[in-house]
């Protein structure tokens, strides 16, 4: 006798539907095939177990398991369940009516029990886009799969829920997506507000220009003169996310199982900080069955790399493709993995090892050619990737002391939006520009002209800084973001001016003492 199962499998951030087949031979040995790994094999024990003690009975005969496409690796815990229901279903102990109906998902304690797994939201647009009725996972990840209209979301507790609901004998838990609940927690700001920043009104200006376009942003500055306090309220004037970007991204925080319990969609834009020791890998993904990286942890939202230059130099260079793309490829032998890695770059940097090059009144200590040895850990290449320099200044006692109030986020955020709107119109057309930092070759011809004056001014500074064409590029990105954040269709000389304003790094004066 032969019955068939169904369950599904993530690579990278999609998922593929796998068939259990199950068939019932003459013998008493277990075949498991189709490329399992050691954690599926192991799965016959875990099987055996929760059915003594769930009071089911395994078939004393030869049990073939084939996991099929066969030639797809299979990895993880996740195929016990629809193992076990395979098992039940051939050897007569439930019907198997609606088994061709649902995908089945979750890890078998040895007491029947269903462990909460990864990469359920994914499994369920999978299973939605295929016409299966439902899917039945954990409990603990129906929040989660739960985003996905228009297909049963079933959470079990256990085994004996599943044998139940499939005989028709019990009821299974349905989920119920309430899209208000989960976005009214993303409509207040976050606790770290601009309002508590004195001073740095140009931090902020640069701010803005930077979340208005999607702009990368590097602060350079002293110790104690506010980069890491600045970066860390960016998040809050940055534009609420879409329903779209919200899938995206919880997509791949289920994969990589960084999902909070019990929770569903993530509706607050990511902000990752990881510490200047991580790895090559860590950072942009990777293993030996790939997994994101922190770059894409932090797809439509922020990653915040504070003291850039104590990062290793291989670490930041394997930046340079996924910041170019908005995407990162993964190889192994046998397959390829894409992951999205579509996020602002924030970085802060001492100007030199003591702190204090440039700086109004403290002398700097650094020996001749310290500077310049600093700075040179970190590429051209990728500071050109990088479209605002600011140079962060201490900030005054009368400005810490003083009672003067400063803008609050939700206006800032306010004139974000507005900007946003304005680049949606316009790249309403295209299917991967949202924003000008992300505009094409052609799209920079058309919306990135300006006047003689304009022209005159960035020529001037092309030669005395001796920029790159993709410098150039950024500076009139940045230059559309100004406009459009002043409502003006055409880049005018200002705009142009204060983009130059914002490539600090590109000066002469930063290395003038090495």
């Amino acid at each position: 006798m032969l019955v068939k199962t169904y369950t599904s499998s993530v690579f990278g951030i999609t998922a593929t539907t796998i068939t259990i087949e199950v068939n019932l031979g003459i013998g008493v040995n277990f075949f498991m095939v189709g490329l399992p790994d050691n954690a599926v094999k192991e799965s016959q024990q875990r099987i055996r177990a929760s059915f003594k003690n769930n009071d089911f009975k395994f078939p004393g005969k030869e049990i073939t398991v084939n996991l099929a496409p066969a030639d797809i690796r299979k990895e993880g815990s996740v195929y016990d369940l629809p193992i076990a229901i395979g098992i039940l279903a051939v050897s007569e102990q439930v019907q198997t009516t609606l088994l061709k109906e649902y995908i089945l998902i979750g890890e078998l304690s040895l007491d029947g029990s269903i462990q909460v797994t990864r990469g359920v939201l994914p499994i369920a647009l999978q299973a939605k886009k295929e016409g299966y009725k439902g899917i039945i996972i954990p409990f603990e990840n129906c929040e989660e799969a739960s985003v996905v209209v228009g297909i049963e979301v079933r959470g079990a507790h256990n085994l004996k829920e599943v044998v139940s609901f499939l005989d028709g004998t019990g009821p299974l838990f349905l989920a119920d997506f309430d899209e208000k609940k989960h976005f009214s927690a993303s409509a207040s700001l976050d606790d770290a507000d601009f309002k508590d920043v004195k001073g740095q009104m140009n931090i902020k200006r640069a701010f803005e220009i930077a979340a208005s376009g999607g702009h990368n942003i590097i602060l350079i500055g002293p110790p104690g003169s506010g980069k890491s306090m600045l970066a860390k309220r960016l998040s809050s004037i940055l534009p609420p996310m879409t329903m779209e970007e919200s899938l995206e991204t919880t997509k791949i925080h289920s994969v990589a199982g960084k999902l909070k319990m019990k929770s569903g969609l993530i509706t607050q834009r990511p902000f990752r900080k990881p510490h200047h020791t991580i790895s090559d890998v860590a950072l942009v993904g990777g293993g030996s069955f790939p997994q994101p990286g922190e770059i894409s942890l932090a797809h439509n939202g922020v990653l915040f790399l504070d003291e850039l230059p104590e990062y290793k130099r291989t670490v930041l260079e394997v930046m340079r493709q996924p910041l170019e793309d908005r995407y990162v490829t993964i190889s192994r032998a046998k397959f390829t993995v894409d992951y999205p890695t579509s996020f602002m770059l924030v970085a802060a940097m001492n100007p030199c090892p003591c702190g204090y090059f440039n700086h109004p009144e403290k002398e700097c200590v650094c020996g001749p050619g310290v500077v310049q040895r600093y700075l040179n850990k970190i590429s051209g290449p990728l500071l050109d990737r990088i479209d605002l320099h600011v140079e962060v200044s201490p900030v005054s006692f009368d400005e810490l002391s003083g009672e003067a109030s400063s803008e609050d986020s939700q206006t800032i955020r306010h004139r974000v939006v507005n900007a946003r709107k304005i680049q949606g119109t316009r790249y309403k057309e295209s299917l991967s520009t949202h924003c000008n930092a992300q505009m094409s070759k052609s799209e920079f011809d058309l919306f990135c002209k300006t006047d003689l004056s304009g022209q005159k001014i960035i020529k001037l500074a092309m030669e005395k800084l001796g920029l790159s064409a993709r410098a150039y590029d950024r500076i009139l990105k940045v230059a559309r973001t100004i406009a459009d954040l002043e409502g003006n269709e055409k880049i005018e000389v200002q705009h142009v001016a204060e983009a130059i304003q914002f490539r600090s790094l590109d000066r002469s004066n930063w290395t003038s003492a090495c």
